[in-house]
């Protein structure tokens, strides 16, 4: 699912691998030298490409422009603003950190994730991970909470001391907090982090819901619900 994406001719009528990356090679062309320029003038589309990559190669994670930068040869200031370009064209998303005035010390910097994992994936070669199933939910997340009439702010939680939740939905002052494991079988300490959370906030959170890759719902504990993702979203 993660490599036919969610554009619809790769995800609904390619059937093969190697047709589906011609067609996700055909979009990336025609995205950086025609769509892309109706934008912004990009001076060089060699670095603009090799930046789209490294980027997609950290989907998932804590987004630092400086190390990018350092990575592709590129200045800070330039990986902002193409940065800005490939959010504003919808095919990046960052994830913003979940901050309250709590004891605890809250990273504040946004995670990155793709508008499309199909097209990630074609960007950087890889093989599907735990970070594009964590893509997948959160593609969906966006569409409940853009269909809401109500407002809803989907955001991560991390502490210093690297304790993380994914995803944290709020609606109005309560939290749900959601995390994703690519196992089949989910166990109590997969679901560690969301009782962290839930001890953290108290009763404005709700019992963590873990999504994973097998089949069975079940209660890890009184505060963790394990459920199929693809039976939730």
């Amino acid at each position: 699912m993660a490599r036919r994406g969610g554009y619809p001719s790769p995800a609904l009528r390619l059937r093969t691998d190697r047709e589906r990356a011609v067609w996700f090679g055909g979009y990336e062309q025609t995205y950086l030298e025609r769509d892309l320029q109706a934008i912004s003038t990009i001076a060089s589309l060699p670095d603009f490409r090799r930046l789209m990559r490294a980027a997609a190669l950290r989907l998932g994670q804590i987004v630092n422009q400086t190390e990018l930068g350092r990575d592709v040869a590129m200045p800070q200031p330039t990986v902002h603003r193409y940065l800005n370009l490939v959010e504003t064209s919808y095919l990046l998303q960052r994830l913003p950190a979940f901050r309250v005035n709590r004891t605890s010390r809250l990273i504040k910097s946004p995670k990155m994730y793709w508008g499309d994992t199909g097209l990630a994936l074609h960007l950087t070669g890889s093989e599907p991970s735990e970070a594009h199933l964590e893509n997948l939910v959160l593609q969906d997340l966006m569409a409940w909470r853009d269909a809401r009439v109500e407002r809803a702010d989907v955001l991560y939680w991390r502490t210093a001391a690297g304790e993380e939740v994914d995803f944290v939905v709020e609606t109005g002052e309560r939290l749900l907090p959601i995390e994703v494991k690519a196992t089949r079988r989910p166990r109590l300490h997969d679901a560690a982090h969301l009782r962290k959370f839930r001890a953290e906030y108290g009763d404005v959170a709700r019992p963590g819901l873990l999504l994973h890759a097998g089949e069975t719902v079940e209660w890890l504990a009184p505060d963790a619900l394990a459920a199929p993702w693809w039976r939730i979203l």
